[in-house]
């Protein structure tokens, strides 16, 4: 295109005044923009705290080697028996786990040093990593030893101490025992199909069956030729059929609609200890002087020998989680373990701490694992899948939690040192 031609009916000069005319508009448009553009507002220091409330600065904790004693939160009994309100003292997330558990030809991981919580949980409140705690006194001399949520809201309690079987109502406080039979000494209950609570005596030699209503006592003693059984505890399969264990070296089963009653010599002689029945009815009991974890074929009864990593290692008890993979507390070696049925695989870690003793294992709804350390007086609680462990003090100084069952929200914990019934909800 040549200079002078029409370009959509304008000449050459005509387009040069056109664009001129556009930029003096464009210009003044700016200029208008500019004057009337808002301008920041500067607000003084103490101005400016006013516009946001002020927070009160989060109370610290003691970190988990703090060995003073005194800065433990301790439920105090009262004497009408009114629950006591506590706040775990200390919430640790340590990730720990044994040389055995790494996988072959993997790096050995270092072990990441404990985080300490800074934040004191609300009472009112319980988050997922701030759990409450409340206690409950309970009568001198009761020595729970096992607890079972019970379907009326209450919890029952064997009362090792006295013989008897307790229940708490957790809205008051109140407890109720029931005698069990002279010489009695209760060891295990659990809540069966019928929903009443199911007991293992050790000094009665016997299963015995409380009505929840009634309370009528009915008992079912061990054959003659199974005396001093050391009976421990007990759980129902698929089938409503009760197993059972007993440290002086057997294992057994009762139904219940017809009484009758068969007894097991076990694997190993003396041990048999902790029994649970996994999601598809199979069950698994512990073997504390064995140490190995037997799987029973309920048709004939007989128990398969299934060895854990670590030799010698006092399996105590076991519990299923949701995906029937089966946990179990090593009392001798401080650890927990998973076995997985369909791989036939162990994993285990060691509890945080200096000489940690796992005695009691229990798999919440959230497939989160807790257990009972003798040596730290304390309860953890085990993300399988971050491989962390929170720690949480017990009240009781010492509380010797022997064994742990839950409902949803919440898990129970005996303490038969302390007399006295806690719950940790969360």
């Amino acid at each position: 295109m040549k200079k002078g031609e029409l370009i959509g009916g304008y000449s050459d000069s005509r387009l040069a005044v056109s664009l001129f005319l556009g930029s003096l508009a464009f210009l003044v448009l700016v200029a208008c923009s500019e004057s009337t553009a808002p301008t920041a507002i500067s607000v003084p220091l103490d101005a400016a705290a006013n516009l946001v409330p002020a927070r009160e600065p989060l109370a610290t904790l003691a970190p988990i080697s703090e060995p003073d004693a005194s800065s433990k939160t301790q439920p105090v009994p009262t004497a009408d028996n009114n629950p006591t309100l506590s706040v775990p003292t200390l919430t640790s997330k340590v990730a720990e786990r044994s040389a055995s558990t790494c996988p072959e030809g993997s790096d050995a991981q270092p072990e990441p040093a404990a985080e300490i919580a800074t934040t004191v949980p609300d009472p009112a409140r319980a988050t997922a990593s701030q759990p409450v705690l409340k206690a409950f006194p309970l009568p001198a001399g009761s020595r729970p030893h096992d607890v079972a949520p019970a379907l009326d809201g209450g919890v029952w309690y064997t009362a090792q101490g006295s013989g008897e079987l307790g229940w708490l109502n957790p809205e008051t406080g109140e407890t109720r025992h029931t005698p069990l039979g002279a010489r009695s000494r209760p060891h295990g209950v659990i809540v069966g199909p019928d929903g009443a609570p199911w007991v293992t005596d050790s000094g009665l030699n016997a299963i015995v069956h409380v009505d929840p209503k009634s309370l009528r006592v009915d008992v079912f003693p061990l054959p003659p030729d199974r005396p001093n059984s050391n009976l421990n505890t007990a759980t129902f399969d698929k089938n409503g059929v009760l197993w059972f264990t007993g440290q002086g070296g057997v294992y057994g089963r009762l139904e219940p609609v017809t009484g009758d009653m068969e007894v097991f010599d076990a694997p190993r002689g003396r041990g048999p200890y902790g029994i649970a029945a996994s999601p598809n009815g199979v069950v698994y009991y512990a073997s504390l002087a064995g140490s190995y974890v037997g799987r029973i074929d309920p048709k004939t009864g007989e128990a398969t020998v299934l060895n854990l990593p670590t030799p010698n290692q006092g399996a105590r008890r076991v519990w299923p989680d949701s995906q029937g993979r089966i946990w179990v507390s090593e009392w001798n070696a401080g650890k927990v373990a998973v076995y997985d049925p369909i791989r036939g695989t162990w994993r285990e870690w060691r509890l945080p701490g200096s000489a940690p003793r796992a005695y009691a294992v229990y798999v919440d709804e959230q497939d989160m694992v807790w257990l009972s350390d003798f040596g730290a007086n304390s309860v953890v609680r085990f993300d399988p899948v971050s491989e962390e462990f929170d720690v949480f003090d017990l009240p009781g100084n010492p509380g010797n939690v022997r064994q742990i069952l839950g409902r949803e929200g919440e898990v129970w914990l005996p303490e038969s040192a302390a007399d006295q019934l806690v719950v940790i909800r969360y």
